[in-house]
């Protein structure tokens, strides 16, 4: 009854077109959209355009998520110790100008660090008008929660970003570690109240907060907006066709999206949308899933389902897509340009799907990397991205009976080695928990590894029996 009651909500919400587009899975380098997209040039005059009602913005329904930048050679996945790729992060930045983009989201804790200076270098070639940038107050570490060392945050961030103002500052990756989290990082230092006095003087334009995990800490910071207390202009949450029923079964310290993005609806607070995609995650379905979807839409890529539902409810006013490829880019633009809104059957379609696709019980990683470097070598995301694509591949044995044991056995084990050095394997984990309060998706990183180097081992043995779900 609840779904079926979150169904109707979304369809509730159908109407207008928004922003979209998702934070896309760097090392897809067989992603289908490489080379469809390529076949393609998007209209430049096209892009959907949503406003905020708080200040008139015309802000572009695609936003560009600055969080992984191309490097040279690749991807970041890759080799991990390559230098950006300025030259393409231009590139790429004056492309998505050129065809409407002119939302720009990145933060102090992008890319090693340099994702602002790298977003700066590339805007500082445009006119300020032409573009909004988006960034973060990340004081995760200690020595930044001190009220100077915010401060300092905030001014580096208008340095490397060569600006004067920021358009949207966001409190970032609220909700991880509940209230007294919060409390530390922006209230005990008064950095929250500093946060608005820059708003009053004009250096910050739109104030808001991007969401990860405790609904408490959500709930209280809209009682905080409905109080009069604190006005947030924005809030940042996820939101995509998984999360919007099944978050919160998937993991029960998530929230569904319908919840989050109902209560965003009903105060007229508009939705900036991060994971659309998942980390890539629903541009690369299993094979069974994706012909279905490939049987509605035969032209478009997997991916696209996911952005235009991201960016179909009325409230949202931007989806971010970190692209790291001009391919991402290309296919993102021609989705929304225009957007065309997901229709009451296409809903119900997707509704299914996310459904298939919960039921495979896949590991929520979205290769985030929050959660990485691990202080003893290991490659967390490689480990769970392989993990997955061994599932939804159909490469985890079950029983030497079954006719594809002895195929899928090997599958497993020497996709691991090639996809993961030994040395970075679970096999290395002491549990020691540094990754796992750093997880947007609040996954048991310590105990999905050693459940995931509990039947490598067992598999090595030939011991039958797959991980417990």
């Amino acid at each position: 009854m609840n779904k079926e009651l979150n169904r109707r909500n979304f369809l509730k919400y159908l109407g207008g077109g928004i922003a979209a587009s998702s934070a896309l899975l760097a090392a897809c380098k067989d992603d289908e959209r490489r080379t469809t997209a390529a076949l393609q040039e998007p209209p430049k005059d096209k892009m959907t355009y949503r406003t905020n009602p708080n200040n008139g913005d015309k802000v572009s329904l695609l936003g560009y998520g600055m969080m992984r930048l191309p490097v040279e050679g690749g991807s970041e996945r890759d080799n991990q110790n390559a230098p950006y790729d300025q030259e393409m992060v231009n590139r790429q930045v004056d492309y998505a100008i050129e065809h409407g983009v002119n939302y720009f989201d990145t933060s102090p804790a992008y890319c090693r660090g340099e994702s602002e200076t790298i977003t700066g270098i590339a805007l500082a070639r445009h006119k300020r008008e032409e573009f909004f940038i988006a960034t973060k107050m990340s004081n995760f570490s200690p020595n930044t929660q001190t009220r100077e060392g915010s401060i300092q945050m905030f001014e580096n961030s208008l340095k490397n970003l060569q600006v004067d103002y920021i358009d949207y500052l966001l409190l970032h990756a609220v909700g991880g570690g509940g209230m007294p989290e919060v409390n530390r990082r922006y209230m005990d230092n008064g950095i929250l109240d500093w946060l608005v006095e820059q708003k009053q003087k004009g250096r910050i334009r739109n104030l808001g907060f991007s969401f990860h995990g405790d609904k408490e800490v959500f709930d209280e910071l809209l009682t905080w907006h409905d109080e009069g207390k604190y006005h947030w202009d924005f809030v940042q949450i996820e939101l995509n066709y998984l999360d919007w029923n099944w978050a919160n079964e998937i993991n029960k310290d998530n929230v569904d999206a319908v919840y989050l993005y109902g209560e965003l609806e009903k105060r007229g607070i508009p939705a900036v949308i991060m994971e659309p995609l998942l980390g890539g995650r629903l541009a690369n379905v299993p094979t069974t899933i994706a012909a279905k979807m490939k049987q509605l839409d035969p032209e478009g890529s997997i991916a696209k389902w996911g952005f235009r539902f991201a960016g179909t409810p009325k409230g949202v006013l931007c989806v971010l897509s970190g692209m790291t490829y001009m391919e991402h880019l290309k296919d993102n633009l021609i989705t929304y340009s225009p957007l065309q809104p997901i229709t009451e059957e296409e809903n119900e379609f997707l509704m299914e799907i996310a459904e298939d696709i919960y039921n495979l019980k896949t590991i929520p990683c979205n290769e985030c990397n929050y959660c990485m470097p691990c202080p003893y070598g290991l490659n967390i995301p490689a480990i769970f991205s392989h993990y997955n694509k061994c599932i939804k591949d159909g490469n985890i044995p079950h029983e030497k009976l079954d006719k594809e044991y002895y195929r899928a056995r090997r599958a497993f084990l020497v996709g691991y080695d090639r996809s993961v050095p030994k040395l970075r394997q679970a096999s290395h984990c002491i549990g020691c928990n540094q990754c796992a309060p750093h997880c947007p998706q609040r996954i048991p990183i310590p105990q999905e590894l050693h459940k995931i180097d509990d039947f490598v081992e067992r598999l090595k043995q030939e011991i039958v029996l797959p991980p417990e779900s």
